[in-house]
């Protein structure tokens, strides 16, 4: 039977990034294929941090342990939901890279963002120099969290979280601290 789901123009079969499957576990991804659904959905060429966010949320207790009790999430939520209906509109057709971390080779050509690529790969690096050999959702979040540039961190700034404790409170919780 044929695939009828389109995939992302330029985006590559599902496990495309090797070096990131191989780093974390079925949790990351479980939110790696969130996000790719939702990039698609939203007819985005790329997924984002914002793709990326809006699936740590949805599929990992921890992340959402995370944030400050329930309103800040749901205002979270509501601003990533609205993104396929106006919010993040202005955000299609456009490359997410903030500069703040370094690219990822080759990232925008796997159908990631360069900051989504990077933050990824922070993630996983984070992760293994605390001898832990998989990136779980938290050491993803705190990257998200600490890049003020980012597509994600927008979202959270615009429902009133305080990113910085954000992302200290996720680096506790992945043992950074």
């Amino acid at each position: 039977m044929q695939n009828r789901t389109p995939r992302i123009p330029q985006q590559p079969a599902a496990h495309h990034r090797a070096e990131f499957d191989a780093a974390f576990g079925a949790a990351l991804g479980a939110v790696v294929s969130g996000a790719r659904r939702r990039a698609l959905r939203d007819g985005d060429r790329q997924i984002d941090t914002a793709h990326l966010l809006h699936s740590l949320i949805e599929s990992d207790p921890e992340v959402r342990s995370a944030f400050d009790g329930g309103p800040q999430l749901a205002r979270v939520l509501g601003y990533l939901v609205q993104r396929s209906i106006g919010y993040g509109l202005r955000w299609q057709g456009t490359v997410e890279d903030t500069g703040a971390v370094p690219v990822v080779p080759d990232a925008a050509a796997d159908g990631w963002s360069p900051s989504a690529a990077s933050a990824m790969a922070e993630a996983c690096a984070r992760a293994r120099s605390l001898g832990r050999e998989r990136a779980e959702g938290v050491d993803l979040l705190a990257v998200l969290a600490d890049d003020r540039e980012c597509r994600a961190v927008e979202v959270l700034e615009r429902a009133g979280v305080d990113t910085g404790s954000l992302a200290g409170r996720a680096g506790q919780a992945a043992g950074w601290c």
